[in-house]
């Protein structure tokens, strides 16, 4: 298969669907439903996820309802288990998401270890995973950047693997290249960065790496102008994506000449 020319014939697959945003936002965090709406159009994303334990989808009557401008005719609409610390928690949150919403079986899995750090309690997760996968659904999953970790949640059937770059909502960017670089090498799988990101820079380092898109969400809702920085990240998304396809020069210790002096008249 030849290697894509521009980014519109640069699609990859989650779960059998074709998506062309590499970039993924959360719906949380913002001032309100309004600036939900504008930043998320400006992102150009098409999976916007969802936390079910704190955002009305539905289930509560009367209350503004995030899907009145996040609609799923528009986006693909990824619930997630955030703020879940227990396997039954989580995997309950799940089956709630396929209830309110008619069946939808793409789902993010998380389950934190702790409150301070939230790394991911990583028995629970693999434990969880296995019981979701075998209840049908599509499960995108929340995980440290173990490339071992990795390859036992892709050999479970988890149709996305989402290594952190740094802790959730810290901002510190990649905070190691080789662990997600060993981790995309050995995938079958598409690997999103989840967690960490503070800039555009830091997106498109991730997309650089080879990664297969980025998630985020406290970058974007909780910059000073969220809907700019919805906008700066969708370009540097596309931006690492079409360095990557291009591939970079290989790094050198010493100078190289842009204009080699071989074969000059004088």
């Amino acid at each position: 298969m030849s290697e894509p020319t521009n980014l519109q014939d640069d699609g990859f697959v989650i779960a059998g669907k074709t998506f062309h945003s590499r970039l993924l936002v959360g719906s949380g965090k913002y001032r309100d439903l309004e600036e939900t709406r504008r930043a998320t159009e400006a992102s150009g994303a098409e999976i916007i996820t969802v936390a079910l334990r704190r955002t009305n989808v539905g289930q509560t009557l009367g209350e503004p309802n995030l899907l009145d401008v996040i609609p799923p005719s528009k986006y693909t609409i990824l619930p997630n288990t955030a703020g879940c610390y227990t396997i039954e928690d989580a995997v309950r949150t799940c089956r709630l998401a396929r209830e309110l919403l008619d069946g939808h079986k793409l789902v993010k899995l998380e389950v934190l270890g702790d409150k301070k750090t939230l790394y991911p309690d990583v028995t629970a997760t693999l434990e969880a995973a296995e019981i979701l996968v075998k209840d049908g659904f599509d499960v995108m999953v929340y995980s440290s950047d173990d490339p071992i970790l990795a390859k036992r949640l892709e050999d479970i059937g988890c149709c996305a693997v989402m290594p952190l770059a740094a802790p959730i909502g810290s901002g510190l960017g990649i905070q190691n290249k080789y662990n997600l670089r060993t981790i995309i090498e050995n995938a079958n799988v598409p690997i999103l960065v989840d967690a960490g990101v503070g800039t555009a820079s830091d997106a498109a380092i991730a997309m650089e790496l080879g990664c297969d898109g980025v998630l985020m969400n406290t970058a974007i809702a909780g910059a000073k102008n969220p809907v700019l920085m919805a906008s700066a990240m969708k370009k540097a998304i596309e931006a690492g994506r079409e360095a990557f396809l291009a591939g970079r020069i290989p790094r050198k210790r010493y100078a190289s000449a842009s204009s080699p002096v071989d074969g000059t008249f004088f």
